[in-house]
C-alpha cells in the first residue's frame, strides 16, 4: 500500500515529543487517497455483514461509507454519554488511568455478523473493549479492520483471537 500511505502525513512531536503522530487529514482531502482507502478496506471484507460498527470518531469516518458499500448497517462505538437511549459500557486502561466506551444495548441483535472499524490500530485498548461489547451483545465478530496499524505498539496482543486486518503498518516510530 505504498502508493496509499503518501497520503499520510507525519508530525513529528504531536501531540507530545518524540510521538510521530500519523496524520490521515491529508488522506481524507483527497477524492482519489479517501477513495482508494475505502476501496483497500472493503477488498478485506470476506462475506455478508449485518453491521459495521465504527469507533468514535474516526471509525465513523470508514465505517459509515464502508456499510454503504457493504449495504449493512451502521452502529456507533461513543465516548461516554454522547448516546440517547439505554447503553452498555466497557472501561478500558490508558496509559495514566483509564476511559471507557459505549453502545446502544439494543444496537445488535444476538448472531449478526458484525465489521468493527477504526482508523488506527496502536495500543488496542479501545477496540478490545469495542470487542468486549459487540460480544455482550450477541454479535458475531467477523473481522476488525483498520487502515493503519503501529506494529511496534503491540495492540495486537489485547485482540487475540480476533481475525485483524490492517491496511498500513508502521513499524518504528
Amino acid at each position: 500500500m505504498a502508493e496509499l500511505e503518501k497520503y499520510i502525513r507525519s508530525v513529528p512531536d504531536f501531540p507530545k515529543a518524540g510521538i510521530n503522530f500519523k496524520d490521515i487529514t491529508t488522506l481524507l482531502k483527497d477524492a482519489k487517497g479517501f477513495r482508494m482507502a475505502l476501496d483497500a478496506m472493503q477488498a478485506e471484507v470476506d462475506g455478508p455483514i449485518d453491521l459495521v460498527v465504527g469507533i468514535e470518531s474516526r471509525g465513523f469516518i470508514f465505517g459509515c461509507p464502508l456499510a454503504d458499500r457493504l449495504g449493512a448497517g451502521f452502529v456507533p462505538v461513543r465516548k461516554p454519554e454522547k448516546l440517547p437511549a439505554e447503553t452498555m459500557q466497557r472501561e478500558y486502561e490508558l496509559e495514566y488511568g483509564t476511559d471507557r466506551v459505549e453502545i446502544h444495548r439494543d444496537a445488535i441483535m444476538p448472531g449478526q455478523r458484525i465489521l468493527l472499524v477504526d482508523d488506527l490500530l496502536a495500543t488496542g485498548g479501545t477496540m478490545a473493549a469495542a470487542a468486549h461489547l459487540v460480544e455482550a451483545l450477541g454479535g458475531t465478530i467477523v473481522k476488525i479492520l483498520f487502515l493503519i496499524e503501529l506494529t511496534f505498539l503491540n495492540g495486537r496482543e489485547k485482540l487475540e483471537g480476533y481475525p485483524i486486518k490492517s491496511i498500513i503498518t508502521y513499524d518504528a516510530e
